[in-house]
């Protein structure tokens, strides 16, 4: 589960993106995914990222972390065309529903929790 600082869930549906090849995969070649999911991808050090959206075939929400698991930046991807940088170096990476990112009213600063399952 991921969880605001606030305690109010984010998503439930959780996998995790350790290896470099599933990190490169991410959501390519997927037609949708569930309701409250996500897929966290961890880093195995801080590093400036670039995310595109080849293949993929749905918008997305992105939450970018720091060591900290605090929000950097976040962004909303167009499926197939979309394209963002974290701007500065993150540790995790959270590709989460379109909509998220505002319903859950999270925002640059606050403190993100889950268990790292990498």
């Amino acid at each position: 589960m991921i969880l605001k600082s606030n305690g109010k869930s984010i998503a439930t549906d959780i996998e995790f993106a350790c290896s470099i090849f599933k990190q490169a995969q991410g959501l390519m070649f997927r037609k949708s995914i569930p309701d409250d999911y996500a897929m966290i991808f961890v880093l195995k050090k801080k590093s400036k990222v670039s995310l595109h959206m080849l293949f993929v075939n749905f918008p997305i929400d992105v939450i970018f972390l720091d060591e900290k698991k605090n929000v950097v930046k976040t962004s909303v991807l167009r499926p197939w065309i979309g394209t963002c940088s974290s701007d500065s170096k993150v540790k995790y990476i959270i590709e989460t529903n379109p909509g998220t990112v505002k319903k859950r009213g999270i925002k640059n600063g606050d403190s993100i929790s889950f268990e790292n399952k990498c």
